[in-house]
């Protein structure tokens, strides 16, 4: 044992026992090596977090030119443009489980508390709400595809609002990166009044068209009508908008606004 030589009485003189215990306890493992031990780790999470904050808003970008793409090949009827859209949702979805597994990660070996803890709960549930989001691209894409007519009448679309809504979810979408990036959620807070005005557009959608069915009868109805299923995707972002915009608050003020509003499913 390497003790042996602190017990053993060869140089003529004895050693008393507070001797014998002082110096077993000079060999006691002390505090600092487990400061060193876990201090590296501190940096480690930060650095983790970090990079899945870098990761979030690279999906963050990438739905956002998902969405305006799609925006623009409604306004155009630009097929290519659409089959670009629906093409790229497969980049969409792997960046969803790529930081769905880093998450899972980062609680499995960091066990993060506290503000870390709200920061990667809410990421786990904006990256659902992004996705969800680039499956509505996707989908303004297809109606795309499948429009029969070579045009839209301009003055439908004008008196429709159609421009201004997506101009609307891509500034709520616009406003929310920003609210991460600098962590604020008065920024957030502002995708509340900007979602009602996508509210009203699309409600007051279905009765326009209906109208213009009426006062032009060699009008492709069905065509005219799917074209109010726009309409309810874009207002599904905006409500998915402000399901975020809950998420950054509840991060960074540790307030739980969910359900005290207007009720957003899944």
């Amino acid at each position: 044992m390497m003790h042996a030589p602190f017990i053993t009485v060869n140089t003529g003189f004895s050693l008393s026992c507070n001797t014998i215990v002082t110096v077993f306890s000079d060999l006691r493992p002390s505090k600092t090596p487990t400061r060193q031990i876990i201090s590296p780790m501190v940096p480690k999470v930060e650095v983790e977090l970090d990079k899945l904050k870098k990761e979030t808003l690279e999906m963050w970008t990438l739905v956002y030119n998902q969405l305006q793409r799609a925006g623009e090949a409604v306004l155009t009827l630009d097929k290519d443009l659409a089959r670009q859209v629906i093409l790229r949702e497969r980049r969409v979805n792997a960046f969803e489980l790529k930081i769905d597994s880093d998450v899972e990660d980062i609680i499995a070996l960091y066990n993060p508390v506290a503000v870390q803890l709200r920061f990667v709960l809410a990421v786990l549930k904006t990256n659902t709400n992004l996705e969800r989001i680039g499956d509505f691209a996707e989908g303004i894409a297809r109606f795309v595809l499948d429009f029969k007519e070579p045009s839209v009448d301009p003055e439908l679309m004008k008196r429709l609002h159609l421009a201004e809504m997506i101009d609307n979810v891509l500034a709520m979408l616009q406003t929310l990166y920003e609210a991460l990036q600098k962590e604020s959620s008065v920024l957030a807070s502002r995708l509340f009044e900007m979602d009602s005005s996508v509210d009203e557009i699309n409600r007051a959608a279905p009765d326009i068209l209906v109208d213009y069915i009426l006062e032009n009868p060699t009008t492709n109805a069905k065509d005219a009508l799917r074209l109010s299923g726009i309409f309810r995707k874009l207002e599904r972002v905006g409500d998915h908008c402000t399901n975020i915009a809950e998420e950054i608050i509840f991060y960074l003020d540790a307030k739980v606004l969910k359900h005290q509003g207007k009720i957003n499913p899944e």
